[in-house]
């Protein structure tokens, strides 16, 4: 067990067998799929990010954020949940969904559901950011609270789906969402083809891995680095020691917000990631006032974490171009406060 580790413990568990992760190829056939369906967002650079990382002591470092806060739903989960749902036959997609989420997740699968007519209920922590868990309902899905963090409302979403018969979907173990996802990386390196290193954000880990993902396949000099909250740290204990391990899961970010490691995406990223970095929740406040005054961006504690972690590390950066996700956008009214100390 890694030092400082006295809170987490081995995935014990039996969560049924972890599948086969996607391939390029995967990836290619869901950005066919979903053309026309999802944002191409933008990666830009913002020279006062620039500059806030030189301050930090990145020195020579220059930043590409993609802003996949602006994509359907506010965050980059869209593009896995309707490759997902989309994949489904007539019969799935008749007996419905039950997915667990502290919010993005939750958004977009609602959003596939619609797209697609498939019923969906969405398991949520009883107190979950309420910008969140109104788009959820707004957007047609059954929102059932339970239980005070992610690992709770896990449990009853499986509770629900051998209820009802509807599909249980998982944050991770699910490859047509990780290769979803995987079309934004897809697309920034399209944009951005001269990238020395990729930070991005995990809670599961689909984003990290679908990154891993592509990069190994199109761009084998690209670096990707992960970043979770260190007060939620499941994923990144999982990946240094190897196992999948449960955590302390205390983070304010709730789309960090993960109490364990997750199969598919753990063995896509210990094949690949070239590191992973812990960040407190205050320097992911900071990162979030970094956006908001330097790029003119809302991003929520998930989406400001890869910046956050240029600023936290910059050595880890210095001379390089960086390509930064801001994941997601729904950041509530109390969130921005506290980010901006007000």
């Amino acid at each position: 067990m890694l030092a400082g580790m006295s809170t987490a413990s081995l995935v014990t568990a039996a969560a049924g067998p972890v599948p086969a992760p996607p391939t390029v190829r995967d990836v290619l056939a869901a950005a066919r799929r979903l053309e026309g369906l999802v944002v191409r967002t933008p990666a830009l650079s913002h020279p006062e990010v620039d500059a806030a990382a030189r301050e930090a002591g990145a020195d020579g470092a220059s930043v590409v954020v993609k802003h996949e806060n602006l994509q359907h739903t506010g965050a980059f989960k869209v593009r896995g949940a309707l490759n997902l749902l989309l994949g489904f036959d007539a019969e799935a997609r008749r007996r419905g969904i039950v997915a667990y989420s502290t919010g993005n997740h939750a958004q977009a699968l609602a959003y596939a559901a619609r797209h697609a007519g498939t019923p969906c209920t969405i398991v949520m922590p009883t107190d979950p950011n309420p910008v969140k868990e109104r788009a959820v309902r707004h957007l047609g899905a059954d929102v059932v609270l339970h239980g005070s963090t992610f690992d709770d409302a896990r449990a009853r979403a499986g509770e629900l789906s051998e209820e009802s018969g509807a599909r249980l979907v998982g944050a991770a173990n699910e490859p047509l969402l990780v290769a979803g996802v995987a079309t934004a990386t897809l697309e920034l390196l399209q944009q951005a083809p001269d990238l020395d290193v990729l930070v991005v954000p995990v809670g599961g880990g689909s984003g990290a891995a679908a990154a891993c993902l592509v990069a190994g396949a199109l761009a084998p000099g690209l670096e990707v680095v992960a970043v979770q909250a260190a007060a939620s740290p499941a994923a990144h204990d999982s990946w240094r020691s190897g196992d999948l391990r449960t955590a302390a899961n205390t983070t304010r970010a709730e789309g960090l917000a993960v109490g364990c490691g997750f199969g598919l995406t753990q063995q896509v990223l210990r094949e690949r990631l070239a590191d992973f970095l812990l960040v407190s929740d205050g320097e992911i406040a900071a990162a979030q006032r970094t956006f908001l005054t330097a790029a003119r961006t809302v991003a929520e504690g998930a989406g400001a974490a890869a910046l956050a972690a240029v600023l936290t590390h910059p050595a880890r950066f210095a001379g390089r171009r960086v390509g930064v996700v801001c994941s997601g956008g729904n950041a509530s009214e109390a969130e921005l406060r506290r980010a901006l100390g007000v």
